[in-house]
């Protein structure tokens, strides 16, 4: 089953006034549906916790590992782990969500209200300086889906929650730095490419995009 396009969110909190529910499957459709946003399966999302780090890592070692294979060379796959990877900032700040089906990681992906763009706490080059609203963009940070995952609305349904609590705060744009793997979701959620470049921090050069979107 394809996930529809991400349309309706103009206005919105972050759940679009419908609260989601841990066992209300219908709820949660409706939720979905009224955000334009196809949910496959029964799955929960709350905000992580330090104690899901451990969890979150592996989600993303695999992902990283496999779901950029058809875009990356091993030898891109391998400097692209410099720069991916979670910044535990966004957890302590409250602003890094996991999507479960069953207690399983689903996917997990963020928001932040400070500078740095992109990259985990082993990458160079971090700046937890705070944004101003009303003239920066929020970025979105470290969106992973498990391989098992896949194709099933989870990467659509953290990008809702992000840009909804991001406008919940004052921020009027919303913007990411993309993987190759990642662009077409993006780009099918209303993010527009407004620079290519490749962090070679690594070792080898990885090719990335900065996007932005209008909230």
């Amino acid at each position: 089953m394809a996930s529809r396009q991400c349309h309706g969110t103009r206005g919105a909190g972050a759940t679009g006034g419908v609260p989601w529910s841990a066992v209300d499957t219908e709820q949660n459709a409706r939720f979905a549906t009224r955000m334009g946003c196809s949910i496959v399966g029964n799955v929960e999302h709350r905000l992580a916790t330090l104690a899901d780090l451990p969890a979150i890592r592996t989600l993303m070692a695999a992902a990283i590992a496999e779901l950029q294979k058809p875009f990356l060379s091993p030898a891109e796959i391998r400097s692209s782990r410099t720069i991916m990877g979670l910044d535990t900032q966004l957890v302590e700040d409250g602003t890094y969500y996991v999507v479960e089906e069953a207690d399983v990681l689903a996917g997990c992906g963020g928001w932040s209200r400070r500078a740095t763009l992109y990259g985990g706490d082993h990458s160079p080059g971090r700046n937890a300086e705070l944004l101003d609203p009303a003239a920066d963009a929020a970025p979105v940070r470290a969106m992973y889906t498990s391989p098992r995952f896949t194709r099933r609305g989870v990467g659509r349904l953290i990008l809702l929650l992000c840009e909804g609590a991001a406008r919940g705060e004052g921020f009027r744009r919303t913007q990411l730095v993309a993987t190759l793997a990642g662009e077409p979701l993006y780009r099918a959620c209303g993010y527009r490419e407004t620079e290519r470049f490749a962090d070679g921090r690594g070792g080898t050069p990885v090719p990335l995009l900065r996007m932005v979107k209008d909230l």
